[in-house]
């Protein structure tokens, strides 16, 4: 382990004992924010300490184990090589572990999302593979146990829709969902095709973390406009009965949200004012990605929702992640909502980016 590694997780050690005793003291219990904070932050460095005590536990081991390779005898010698063999790759996944545990931690992946999936070039062909990667996502978020709720919708002149707009609600959405941001290409041979021919069609989608409270922009009521209009499609007959739907324009920027998911007014409402509170942190956030980019741009998690990110071939069952040449032959299990063989890997490959970004990985031990 790196000697600089080494001083952080100590580091860390010392903080998560101090939190234990903080969090026993009385004068903590009686003040009931102190003691969430520090129960919040006592959760997330446990892990990394538990870690780090199996870690130095397996270290002391082969230490131990070592001083037997001395040893006269033969089959004494042998048990220790054997050990050895099966320590030393447990101590170099715990050293991985501990880096990954102490990589900058993105505020918002612990945040419900705001998922926009729209379609682009393709005409009918792209708002029917729309409502297919919205049954994906459905299906996915449904295995996580996620709630979701169709914020707006524009459906298609032959199925699927135009726009989609949910909201999902659960653990670590956004952290799972982050990278998903970006153009989304097709290649099959559409419905409407009477000659066999194979069609490119793409969509985009954008992954927006809902901002919590404390952390909501202030938007001037006089630079919003607010409509209200009745809403279609399911709900039965009330529904279309009340001007419950909420279209809100933010004047300066242009930004345009509707929301027609509830009967309420009110709701529907407070939804688009937090859609548009996320979609204008968006926007400030994508400018300033656009100002790194020179500087620095990761290979995942750009963010930009022009990149083509990812291709489902239907001819050939396969889907191809281009951020990270990740080809799999499991196109139909995908689109099934099975998206963790792809998640997993864009991941992977982003905390490595993020390790190498940091000088972490890849250098002696110490």
């Amino acid at each position: 382990m790196k000697a600089s590694l080494r001083e952080k997780v100590n580091q860390v050690a010392e903080r998560f004992e101090e939190l234990a005793a903080l969090l026993s003291d009385s004068a903590t219990i009686a003040n009931q924010n102190l003691f969430r904070a520090y129960s919040k932050e006592y959760a997330e460095i446990e892990s990394v300490v538990q870690s780090y005590q199996n870690y130095q536990k397996t270290e002391l081991l082969i230490t131990e184990t070592k001083i037997l390779l001395k040893d006269d005898d033969v089959d004494i010698k042998q048990m220790a090589q054997e050990e050895l063999a099966e320590l030393e790759p447990q101590l170099n996944n715990l050293d991985h572990a501990l880096q990954i545990h102490l990589l900058p931690q993105d505020p918002n992946d612990g945040n419900n999302i705001f998922l926009e999936i729209r379609a682009g070039t393709g005409g009918d062909e792209a708002a029917i593979f729309a409502g297919d990667l919205l049954k994906m996502y459905l299906r996915f978020a449904e295995s996580m146990k996620w709630r979701v709720e169709i914020l707006n919708e524009r459906e298609g002149d032959h199925g699927g829709f135009k726009e989609v707009i949910a909201r999902i609600e659960g653990k670590q959405v956004y952290g799972t969902l982050k990278f998903e941001s970006g153009a989304h290409r097709v290649q099959r041979v559409p419905q409407t095709e009477s000659q066999g021919r194979i069609h490119t069609s793409a969509c985009t989608v954008a992954v927006l973390p809902e901002i919590n409270e404390v952390d909501a922009i202030e938007i001037d009521k006089n630079d919003l406009r607010v409509d209200t209009y009745r809403a279609s499609g399911a709900g039965g007959q009330h529904v279309n009965k009340t001007d419950s739907a909420v279209r809100l324009t933010h004047i300066p920027s242009g930004l345009v949200v509707e929301c027609q998911d509830e009967r309420s007014q009110h709701k529907n409402k407070a939804r688009a004012m937090s859609l548009l509170q996320a979609r204008l942190l968006d926007k400030a956030q994508s400018e300033q990605f656009q100002e790194q980019a020179e500087r620095r741009k990761l290979q995942v998690g750009s963010g930009d929702r022009s990149e083509k990110i990812r291709t489902y071939n239907f001819p050939d069952g396969r889907v191809t992640d281009h951020r990270i040449n990740l080809t799999l032959y499991r196109l139909t299990q995908i689109m099934a909502g099975e998206l963790n063989s792809v998640i997993d890997q864009l991941l992977q490959e982003y905390q490595a980016d993020q390790l190498n970004a940091l000088g972490l990985d890849h250098e002696a031990n110490a």
